[in-house]
């Protein structure tokens, strides 16, 4: 059977093989050819049932290939009998259908084999029970192809049948289609071969996209041959004995599609020029926005940004209902856990970077506060909004300059914030986004790899300083551990004995427990030593063993290599697909979360998050709002303008990057971008997180690509072998709103954040 690639039957009869490119024998689309020239040829038939089809088409021999009357009817008979399909279920459960079916198979072996006394029925009864229709895509029309070698013929039948519309054939077909085209060829013995291959041309033929308009438009015999020419001069010939005609061509992941394969036939190019027409649209298809509506200049002040809105309001309401769908319920469970471990670990390495003046429970907070006003209210709701390496390194370098001229860094930062803000206003103002047209990939590539090397460096940097706090004991040796503060004793410990002393004293007089002191044990001793004398080991340090950093590493390394692992186990060849999608959806919270319990079996004391239990700020010696003028001279908010230049380039580099990348024609998005809108927000955000001493926040480029991969839509039928069609995104506002809210809650689960 051939949907858009062939299957055959193998292992016995039991099962369909995998889909596959058929491989055809040169000599068999010769002999098609010939037989197309020279046999019956029906167009536009117009026949209700599949009997009047037969009966047209033993009737419109030529004439010098007429068939008589017997041959006719012998043909018939043979040509109506009912198929037998090949079924797509288990056996086990066919065995039980038709164990409570009235009309049974007579064979044991081959219990699909139908009853020849009710073969309509049970034909009709397969039809509705085959599942293979849900791979059949939608509108599609079924072609028979009928091969095989009879004994009362001495020439071959050759028909060609084409239907003038659809009709249903009743079973003649495995699942429930109509029918527009029939491919007859019979002949004597010794040559069923060669008929076997000439079918499974024609039917390689009808799957063909460029010969099916041909099938379908064609008014006379010449126009069907000169199709097949066309089908001709497209192949790829394989030399013999250079390869085996047994391997099986697996479907590739991409099809080139018919516009294209004529736009490079050098018939048609003649009238394409020199095909650059058709190599610019593919490039204007998938390459950059440069003529895109939202990056045209107005001309006018705000002119941009008034756009944009006119453009996102009429979707506001679609942006909730759009919604409604389970895939966005798993959306939001997906980026919830790839946001917050993102928190998490961004929080951890600026608590690091600025004395915790910022650290896990601000990064929380500011997450749940810019995330959520930005899905509100942005232009291009999909954007995940995170602190960013280029912004981890700037907080890192304004702290280690207030520390060095004694400024208070959170003063100091509100006014560079403030700025910042006024200048990303100007950009909004003045149109600066249309700029974004110049970005090439190059660009856009360099600052991805610029954001990924700068937490591929904190992470190890971190990890490399844990060998100061947790310094290695090159020199411990297991068996000299009696001299860490460690006792050998020769005997038990005993309890405690409260002595009561008979005295004298008044009854007021305190009474003190007397412990008996254990025997004094030779001093010197190792632990192979006290351990052979009968003794054993008393002190806290007997069973300490120096392993934090190794183990942090081995927890580092692990989860790092468990993760990828995890996320590639979407092309394992284990468990269903479903399954192994959901494997490599959670792949970063399930490495964390087995490292986190291989952390707690061992017990050891490894570096924790510092998360405050209480909703205070990570450092006490700081409050919510930070105020303008308190700590540092007056003159401070007019340089802090100079960093602020440097902030805005940043800032604007990684927000339009991320946006371009994320708007890109590829996605097939339908509701349009708003690139100034988007920076207006940020633009407001850097004012409220400025205030509150909050981390900065910008377009993430990794989580919002991964939300988008999450809200992909498909196609819900694909053929075997065909990956199913991109629909494009499913654009809405809740799944964000709903990931920062639930990060915003996160908060209170600070034992569990430890």
């Amino acid at each position: 059977r051939w949907v858009k690639f062939e299957e055959k039957v193998e292992d016995g009869g039991e099962r369909w093989s995998a889909p596959h490119v058929p491989a055809l024998p040169l000599q068999s689309l010769f002999q098609l050819r010939t037989c197309l020239q020279k046999g019956t040829m029906l167009l536009d038939l117009d026949a209700p049932s599949f009997k009047e089809i037969i009966d047209k088409a033993l009737s419109g021999q030529p004439e010098e290939a007429e068939l008589q009357t017997e041959l006719r009817e012998r043909l018939a008979a043979l040509l109506l009998r009912q198929p037998r399909h090949q079924p797509t279920k288990s056996l086990l459960r066919l065995l039980a259908e038709l164990g409570l079916s009235p009309c049974r198979g007579r064979h044991g072996a081959r219990p699909w084999l139908l009853h020849p006394e009710c073969p309509a029925a049970a034909s009709l009864s397969f039809q509705l029970r085959n599942r293979f229709k849900k791979k059949v895509p939608p509108g599609a029309e079924a072609a028979h192809v009928a091969v095989g070698e009879v004994e009362f013929l001495e020439k071959p039948f050759t028909a060609f049948i084409r239907l003038r519309r659809g009709v249903a054939l009743g079973s003649l077909a495995e699942v429930a289609l109509p029918s527009r085209f029939l491919f007859i060829l019979l002949g004597p013995r010794a040559e069923v071969k060669a008929y076997h291959e000439v079918g499974r041309a024609m039917a390689t033929l009808l799957t063909d996209e460029l010969f099916q308009r041909v099938a379908r438009r064609a008014e006379h015999r010449e126009d069907l041959i000169a199709g097949m020419e066309a089908f001709l001069d497209e192949l790829t010939v394989l030399p013999p004995r250079k390869w085996d005609p047994s391997a099986r061509i697996l479907p590739p992941s991409c099809l080139l599609s018919p516009h294209r394969r004529t736009a490079m036939h050098p018939l048609d190019r003649q009238s394409h020029g020199n095909g650059d027409t058709a190599a610019a649209g593919d490039r204007a298809s998938l390459g950059h926005p440069c003529s895109r509506e939202e990056l045209e200049r107005t001309g006018r002040l705000f002119g941009g940004l008034l756009r944009d809105i006119q453009r996102k309001a009429p979707w506001y309401g679609s942006d909730f209902s759009d919604a409604l769908h389970p895939q966005c319920l798993s959306a939001v469970l997906y980026i919830y856990l790839a946001t917050v471990t993102n928190a998490i670990t961004f929080g951890g390495m600026l608590g690091d970077a600025t004395a915790n003046m910022q650290g896990v429970l601000e990064s929380f907070l500011g997450t749940a506060f810019a995330g959520s006003i930005f899905c509100l209210f942005s232009g291009q709701p999909l954007t995940i909004l995170s602190s960013t390496g280029p912004v981890l390194v700037f907080e890192r370098l304004l702290f280690s300059f207030s520390e060095d001229h004694s400024l208070d860094y959170l003063e100091f930062r509100l006014w560079i914030g403030l700025w910042v803000a006024f200048f990303g206003m100007v950009l909004v103002a003045t149109e600066a986004s249309h700029l974004v047209r110049y970005f090439t990939r190059f660009t856009e590539e360099g600052f991805c790899a610029l954001i990924s090397l700068i937490f591929i460096y904190d992470s190890l940097k971190k990890m490399l300083s844990l060998a100061d706090a947790f310094p290695i004991n090159w020199q411990y040796r297991l068996d000299n551990v009696t001299s860490y503060s460690c006792v050998c004793n020769f005997r038990r410990l005993l309890n405690p004995i409260l002595a009561c002393l008979t005295t004298s004293a008044p009854s007021s007089t305190p009474l003190h427990p007397v412990y008996p002191s254990p025997p004094a044990a030779p001093a010197g001793l190792s632990r192979s030593q006290c351990l052979g004398q009968g003794g054993h080991l008393l002190g806290t340090s007997c069973q300490y063993v120096p392993d934090v950093t190794l183990v942090s590493f081995l927890l580092f390394g692990g989860t790092f290599l468990s993760c990828t692992a995890l996320k590639r186990f979407r092309s394992s060849r284990y468990f269903p697909a479903g399954v192994r999608k959901l494997v490599s959806d959670f792949a970063i919270i399930l490495a964390i979360l087995g490292s986190c319990a291989i952390d707690a079996t061992l017990g050891l004391e490894t570096p924790k998050l510092l998360v405050p239990s209480e909703l205070k700020p990570t450092n006490p010696a700081r409050g919510w709002i930070v105020f303008p003028f308190r700590a540092n001279p007056w003159w401070v908010c007019l340089v802090s303008a100079v960093p602020a230049i440097l902030v805005t380039i940043l800032i604007f580099m990684d927000q339009q990057i991320t946006a371009v990348i994320l708007n890109r024609r590829e996605y097939k998005l339908q509701k349009g971008a708003g690139f100034h809108l988007d920076l207006l927000c940020v633009s407001f955000l850097m004012v409220v997180t400025s205030a509150t001493g909050l981390p900065w926040y910008v377009s993430a480029t990794v989580i919002s690509l991964a939300h988008m991969e999450s809200l992909r839509k498909e196609s819900a039928t694909s053929a075997p072998g065909e990956h199913p069609e991109f629909l494009g995104i499913r654009e809405q506002r809740l799944t964000g709103l709903a990931v920062f809210v639930l990060t915003g809650v996160s908060v209170f689960m600070a034992p569990v954040l430890k």
